[in-house]
């Protein structure tokens, strides 16, 4: 398979989707690691598993489901994916955000993306929920951007502006939301890097000085996609951990470990984004 994904290979994989139910949704939802239980939230829904969408990538890491789940949410049509495949699964940076285009194909205009992080900043706590603000892309600046290679004029410029990403009147959406069900949010740079081997604390000291809040490895190279097509973001990190630039002799760092810490911050998350869906324009 190529590295790069063609105009006609979204199209096809967006009318496999399109056999399945006529709903164009326009909001999208990506759910991260152990966060994929919010899917059920959503009514009347069309479960299709991604082995049966041609050209989409297969998740190989727990906590990843692969289902497209399409239904109804607060009244909103939405498509939600079930887990995510990153950039250390062996998969090139095209790839991986196929299902972003083809989710915008089939109309998508705001999208929500959610993953699990580790909390640089020390004021944060595991279990908090950071609102996105900007993002530091590691793997972008080294060459691996998802926009590398032929541009789509009829998508989005060759060039597009990455001044802000994620959509500040979303934020401010999200922080008005819970306020009224009485938590508060953090805010704040997600350091994206390739992984799959948790970071040195060197790095974590390099991170933190580069002005990083949060580190995942993925979630990135979704947002540069739908920023090119013109779609709204809205991300959200679940800090599952603290990425401790100075730890004490013998600290780990799990898989387990973030996906049990995700738990504690569902329910949250789910209110979260069922205030956000219910107040977007229909």
């Amino acid at each position: 398979m190529s590295d790069f994904i063609s105009r006609d290979q979204v199209e096809e994989a967006a009318d496999a989707v399109r056999l399945y139910t006529p709903v164009q949704p326009a909001i999208g939802l990506i759910l991260g690691s152990g966060l994929s239980g919010l899917a059920d939230e959503v009514v009347d829904p069309v479960i299709i598993t991604v082995d049966k969408i041609p050209h989409w990538p297969a998740s190989t890491v727990a906590g990843h489901t692969g289902r497209i789940v399409i239904g109804r949410l607060e009244g909103q049509d939405v498509i939600v994916l079930q887990g995510r495949v990153h950039f250390y699964e062996g998969y090139s940076m095209q790839q991986i955000t196929l299902p972003v285009r083809v989710m915008q194909t089939l109309g998508m205009r705001t999208l929500i993306v959610t993953n699990a992080a580790g909390g640089i900043n020390a004021s944060f706590t595991p279990g908090d929920l950071m609102l996105i603000s900007n993002h530091l892309n590691f793997p972008g600046m080294g060459g691996f951007n998802p926009l590398r290679g032929p541009n789509d004029a009829a998508v989005g410029p060759r060039f597009p502006d990455m001044t802000e990403p994620y959509d500040r009147e979303l934020r401010q959406l999200a922080h008005d939301v819970a306020a009224t069900l009485d938590f508060k949010l953090q805010e704040g740079v997600y350091s994206f890097v390739a992984g799959p081997s948790y970071e040195t604390p060197a790095e974590l000291r390099f991170l933190r000085g580069a002005g990083g809040d949060a580190v995942g490895m993925s979630t990135v190279p979704s947002v540069i996609v739908a920023r090119h097509a013109g779609v709204r973001v809205l991300g959200i990190s679940t800090i599952t951990n603290m990425a401790i630039p100075d730890p004490k002799p013998g600290t780990v760092q799990t898989h387990e470990e973030v996906l049990e810490t995700g738990k504690i911050a569902i329910p949250r998350l789910t209110a979260l984004i069922h205030g956000v869906v219910a107040n977007l324009p229909a």
